[in-house]
């Protein structure tokens, strides 16, 4: 598991420095976040959701509103997660379309 490191104030350097495949799901998450709220960053807000649905797969599955229950959620930011749950629905429908064509 990689260190924090404290001249990564924010996972964007961490992914910048050592590649996205470096971050957890939480620095991921919290990267969409993007900022907290007084006294609790986004990494935390991040883990919060992920301990509450236990994976990307069990957010993705869940409906906007349950979001709301997040200290620090709003339309913009569960509109921000949501949008890339459906980029990564559309990778994959791409890459199963691709397979069954060969």
């Amino acid at each position: 598991m990689q260190q924090s490191n404290p001249k990564w104030t924010h996972a964007g350097g961490k992914l910048r420095e050592l590649g996205a495949e470096s971050l957890t799901d939480a620095e991921v998450l919290s990267i969409l976040i993007s900022t907290g709220t007084k006294g609790k960053s986004a990494e935390q807000i991040a883990k919060e959701i992920l301990d509450k649905f236990g994976s990307f797969k069990g957010m993705a599955n869940q409906p906007l509103e349950k979001f709301l229950q997040f200290k620090g959620l709003g339309d913009v930011k569960i509109i921000r997660i949501a949008a890339a749950f459906e980029i990564a629905r559309r990778i994959v429908k791409d890459v199963l379309a691709d397979r069954e064509s060969k």
